[in-house]
């Protein structure tokens, strides 16, 4: 599956356009650059996917129904 089928709708999309982007005219150190600036951006991702479900499970745990005693 190549970035294309993920994400068809954003032509523009930075993701599509770097994974397209010629890798051969790079140094290894320009690729070990690249390749710590992805580790920083993945992590920001995951954080903030983190951040997202966190605020998911309180707003679902707030408007909980509540159990009625039986």
């Amino acid at each position: 599956m190549d970035l294309d089928d993920l994400f068809p709708s954003k032509p523009d999309d930075p993701l599509v356009a770097l994974a397209k982007q010629d890798l051969d005219p790079m140094s290894i150190e320009e690729l070990k650059a690249r390749v710590e600036a992805l580790k920083v951006e993945i992590a920001r991702v995951e954080n903030h996917m983190k951040r997202a479900q966190d605020h998911r499970s309180a707003a679902e745990e707030l408007f909980k129904p509540s159990r009625s005693p039986e």
